[in-house]
């Protein structure tokens, strides 16, 4: 272990990385269930697509993995990402209306466009050419971006990631609903039945952060996964007595056999090349462009944001190995398109891993035999209750947003375009559209006070994709 991840190097031990790759598999293990439901309407496409995009999802994560860990040695874990994973459902969907195929042959059609997006990025970081758009990022908005990450799962955690429904509609959340409401009257009046589990999942939620908080200023090791297991228990006790629900009652009827040959059938190598060129080749374009902005930023922004708030960056703030970060990015999403989901990128929740003291590839490496272990014990990763992973994603939020004593808030040209990525990165849920926005931002200021020089060629390049990308490309 020491020769392969110079733990001693990086002031970590086994044990530290192991706690680091659990706490990062929990607080993104919602991945495993959640992106086959949305690539699939919610197995309103078949059982057995969902089987094989959930199979994809845990295999495709976990190659991304083991690049990220024995390639690069960095801790930041990899699964199809949250946003790209919706976009490419509306694709499919699309793909449905154009040509008239089903939508398993229309799915088939769309992995070809992630096959295609996977190459180029493949090719372009064992270029360097993605370290090199990297190495462009201004200062100002490199120091904005983690910051801003925190707000985005500041967001998460306190917004969206405990949605509730109930025969009033839904979902429910949080911020808005439980918090935003004139008063707790006005709010069960609201959410109808589901005000309890709205309740119970608040308490849940803060006791777990306040956990974190007390153990992590005693120094105690793992104190987000500890959070989490608290959290955890008060809300299953709590859904037993209060909300009279079992919530391990699923474990009861759950297939622990992983369904390969579902897989097999649906997804793993199906590229409908056929199905693809009727699309159109304009569309194509607009679409490989999209998913090739989208994921590059997003990447770029959760790698050097989680990675300035771990030390793991020179006084220049660039990451070493950020080539190889790069390359196990682009082999995920390759080996995503061939087994059957949608991009796969770096999860910002990998910060909750590098809170708990991940430094090497060896908290990429646990996180990712555990997501090949879902392939069995699935159904275990889905009782875990989404308060839980909460509060280990506030905790985190909060501590990432000490990046701004890094900002020079006298300096307009820093200062304007971090406070839009803050606000545009939870807004948006898209780290990629907040740093399109702040390198635009960065580019006119210096433009229009005389100082263009100072603006690389690449930013301008950069600057002037995104343009397109938000005004030009429908």
């Amino acid at each position: 272990m020491e020769k392969i991840f110079k733990l001693k190097e990086n002031g970590t031990t086994v044990r530290t990385e192991i706690v680091a790759g659990l706490t990062t598999f929990m607080t993104m293990a919602y991945i495993i269930a959640l992106n086959p439901n949305l690539l699939t309407g919610f197995g309103a496409e078949g059982a057995n697509l969902w089987n094989g995009v959930f199979l994809a999802t845990c295999i495709a994560s976990a190659i991304a993995m083991f690049v990220m860990a024995f390639a690069a040695n960095k801790p930041f874990c990899l699964a199809p990402g949250m946003g790209l994973n919706s976009f490419f459902a509306i694709v499919v969907a699309n793909i449905v209306g154009i040509t008239g195929m089903s939508y398993l042959a229309s799915f088939q059609a769309a992995l070809v466009i992630i096959l295609i997006e996977g190459v180029i990025f493949l090719i372009l970081s064992l270029l360097n050419v993605r370290e090199k758009i990297v190495n462009a990022i201004p200062l100002g908005v490199r120091l904005g971006i983690a910051p801003a990450i925190g707000l985005m799962l500041m967001n998460i955690g306190l917004g969206s990631n405990a949605g509730i429904y109930s025969e009033n509609g839904g979902p429910f959340f949080v911020m808005r609903d439980f918090f935003g409401a004139l008063t707790a009257d006005s709010a069960s009046k609201a959410m109808g039945s589901g005000y309890p589990a709205m309740v119970l999942s608040v308490v849940t939620m803060f006791i777990g952060l306040f956990v974190i908080v007390l153990l992590a200023k005693k120094g105690v090791k793992g104190a987000v996964l500890l959070g989490m297991l608290a959290a955890s228990v008060i809300h299953w006790a709590g859904s037993l007595i209060f909300l009279q629900t079992n919530p391990f009652a699923s474990l009861a009827t759950a297939s622990w056999l992983p369904p390969f040959k579902d897989m097999a059938e649906t997804t793993l190598f199906k590229f409908n090349f056929q199905g693809f060129l009727d699309i159109g080749l304009f569309t194509i374009i607009t679409l490989v462009l999209t998913f090739c902005m989208i994921d590059m930023f997003d990447t770029i922004g959760t790698l050097v944001g989680t990675a300035s708030r771990a030390g793991m960056v020179d006084k220049d703030g660039n990451m070493p190995n950020m080539k190889e970060a790069l390359i196990a990015d682009a082999v995920g999403t390759v080996a995503g398109a061939c087994t059957g989901t949608s991009t796969v990128t770096t999860f910002v929740e990998s910060a909750s891993g590098v809170e708990a003291g991940g430094r090497t590839g060896l908290t990429a490496l646990t996180c990712g035999i555990l997501f090949l272990a879902c392939t069995f014990i699935a159904p275990i990763a889905a009782i875990i209750p989404a308060p839980a992973t909460s509060a280990a994603l506030i905790y985190v939020g909060v501590l990432m947003l000490q990046g701004l004593k890094n900002v020079k808030f006298d300096d307009l040209d820093q200062m304007v375009p971090v406070a839009l990525m803050l606000i545009a990165m939870p807004i948006s849920s898209s780290i990629g559209h907040a740093i399109g926005l702040g390198l635009i931002s960065y580019t006119v200021i210096k433009v229009f006070s005389g100082k263009a020089k100072e603006v690389s060629v690449l930013t301008y390049i950069i600057s002037a994709l995104f343009l397109i990308k938000f005004f030009l490309i429908v």
